[in-house]
Formats: C-alpha cells, structure tokens, sequence
C-alpha cells in the first residue's frame, strides 16, 4: 500500500509533454482549411492552395503560441469576416487540442480568385 497509483504522483513527478512547433502549425492549418472550405468563394479557391501556418511558441509556467497563417480566399467575399471566422475558429482548435494558450492569431491574405479573372484566364480583376 505504500506505492502512489500515477493519478496520485504530483503533476511534475508523472513527466511532461512537448508538442513541436510543426505540430501545432499542421493543427492551425487545417483548422484554418475546416473553416474555409465553406467560406463564401471556396469554390474558386484552387484545391492547392491550402492554409500555411507558422508558429511561435512562448516557454513559461503556461505555454503560448503565437500564429501566424497565410491563405487565399475567393473573392467577392467579406473578407474581414471570413478572416475574423478562421481567427477564432483556429484559436478554439489549437487551445482544445494542445492546452496551449493562443493570444495572437496573424491572418496573411496572400491571394484573391474571383471569377472574373477565371473568364478572362487572367490573374487579376480591372
């Protein structure tokens, strides 16, 4: 009866876990994909041009990371909104499935694809 059951070892005693930065990059980016794959325009977005994260995570009594994602979205759209939607979305997923703290979220976006620039075969819209 004297041996302590792991559930009663003291949270330092019972070891530590480190997730790598990629990880939680992979997290943010397809998280950033679950919430864009119904944005309004998804359709033309091309299917290559998934979400890229980056990450910065903070050492300290509670981790933080700090995100920072690069995306394309279809355009017209409201693109305050749809970035304000991946945000949080992204913030909810990564905090849920790494116990991270996620103070920053830094939406890039690198290109838009409207349809009128799909008609004309050309890369942008006059």
């Amino acid at each position: 009866m004297g041996a302590l059951v792991p559930a009663q070892l003291p949270a330092a005693d019972r070891g530590s876990l480190r997730i790598a930065d990629r990880v939680i990059a992979k997290i943010a980016a397809h998280a950033a994909g679950e919430v864009l794959s119904g944005a309004p325009g998804a359709e033309l977005v091309p299917k290559e041009a998934e979400p890229h994260a980056s990450v910065s995570v903070r050492k300290g009594p509670r981790n933080a990371a700090r995100l920072r994602l690069t995306l394309e979205l279809g355009y017209p759209a409201d693109i305050g909104s749809v970035c304000g939607l991946v945000r949080r979305h992204v913030t909810s997923r990564v905090e849920a499935l790494t116990g991270m703290e996620v103070p920053e979220v830094a939406v890039e976006v690198e290109r838009l694809h409207s349809a009128a620039a799909r008609r004309k075969g050309e890369g942008r819209v006059q």
